[in-house]
């Protein structure tokens, strides 16, 4: 291989395109596959300049390379981290690889430059990249398909754990209200027994006095369980959705004062009930909700105020709006009970004594919420407690 014949046969024989060009640019010796890879025919590209084989996009920045090559001439692959194409006799452009090698021949400087077309391997290349791209994106996928089952998981935990609770606060009303309603039937029921059996006694002796007397608490029981038993006939009806708002003009004024006349009767001795209004009297308002509304904030007032003390009903009733205030000067609430205040069957712990179902405030909360209305307190333990609604009207 040393021989001249053996250099020659190197290069004719080469698979790798195989060209020389002097410090002009021109091609003084190509081998048939060089010619071959650009699709000329023998000896067709001696004499031309090399940019014969750069596309025409290309030449210009061919042309400041080459001319900056020829003044450093070294050995090194052509365009390292770039993009190189070599451009066909047909105008057909494919990539490629170059590798240079400079050399004198009788003071004549030359390049030989080594050619390899890499179609097949940037073909294998994009083929790996679609496929890398491809599988890429059925990782996404299926990491979304993921993301949303366990998002469904988490929403069916979360359902799960709204369920229990939700169970677990229906099981607590159950027991609060076997517990109450074990506590609040027996008294007014055994409080009748005792009386029944006292008046019949009293009768024997005709004692009138102390007949009236546990007459009275007979029918002082009875309105008891009456109050117990509306509680509970208002709470299944809102639970049913069977209560609806139907407001209806009325006289406000008039209409609050017959439910005050009226409740006076189960006022302690000493005590009073107040109105002071102001405003419209003319209204369009459900009476049996405001009815049911006053009643339960009336008597709670009436019955967590001690003898003697007076309870004021403030009524403004604007355009737009009626505002009512119960106001009483009674045991009040606790800081710590009042975020219980509306719910059912909650009793502060300064009212266990006094009979009651817990029910009352939260029944006044859902009929406020039926007619728009808002409803808020202010109260202080021992100094009682004030109660304000808001409804539209």
């Amino acid at each position: 291989m040393e021989s001249k014949e053996g250099i020659e046969a190197l290069f004719l024989y080469a698979t790798e395109g195989i060209l020389v060009a002097n410090d002009k640019g021109e091609i003084t010796q190509i081998n048939p596959s060089a010619e071959k890879l650009f699709g000329y025919d023998k000896d067709e590209l001696i004499g031309q300049k090399i940019e014969v084989l750069i596309p025409n996009r290309l030449k210009e920045r061919h042309l400041s390379h080459r001319e900056k090559y020829s003044h450093n001439p070294h050995a090194r692959s052509m365009g390292a981290g770039m993009e190189l194409n070599g451009l066909k006799k047909n105008g057909q452009e494919f990539p490629v690889e170059i590798s240079l090698s400079p050399y004198t021949n009788e003071g004549e400087k030359f390049v030989i430059a080594f050619i390899v077309d890499i179609t097949v391997r940037k073909q294998a290349e994009e083929k790996l990249k679609n496929y890398s791209h491809e599988l890429e994106k059925q990782v996404k996928n299926r990491t979304l398909i993921l993301e949303e089952a366990i998002q469904e998981l988490e929403k069916t935990k979360k359902d799960l754990h709204k369920a229990l609770d939700k169970e677990r606060e229906l099981h607590e009303l159950k027991t609060r209200f076997v517990s109450m309603a074990s506590h609040e039937f027996r008294t007014p029921l055994t409080t009748m027994m005792s009386s029944l059996s006292l008046v019949t006694k009293y009768g024997e002796q005709n004692d009138k006095e102390k007949q009236i007397k546990h007459v009275s608490k007979i029918k002082t029981a009875i309105n008891n369980l009456t109050d117990i038993l509306n509680d509970f006939l208002s709470v299944s009806k809102l639970e049913e959705g069977r209560i609806e708002n139907t407001p209806e003009e009325m006289d406000l004024k008039s209409f609050i004062s017959e439910i005050i006349s009226e409740m006076k009767g189960i006022a302690a001795p000493g005590q009073d009930i107040k109105l002071i209004y102001s405003g419209n009297e003319q209204v369009s308002l459900d009476k049996k909700l405001v009815r049911n509304i006053l009643f339960n904030l009336i008597s709670n007032a009436l019955k967590f105020s001690p003898e003697g003390q007076e309870v004021e009903v403030f009524v403004q009733s604007l355009n737009s709006s009626v505002k009512i205030q119960v106001k009483d000067k009674g045991i009040g609430i606790s800081e710590h009970d009042q975020k219980h205040l509306f719910e059912r069957f909650f009793r502060g712990h300064n009212a266990t004594h006094i009979q009651g179902t817990g029910l009352g405030l939260n029944i006044v909360a859902k009929y406020t919420e039926l007619m728009n209305g808002t409803i808020d307190f202010e109260s202080k333990e021992n100094a009682g407690t004030t109660i304000t609604i808001i409804i539209p009207q």
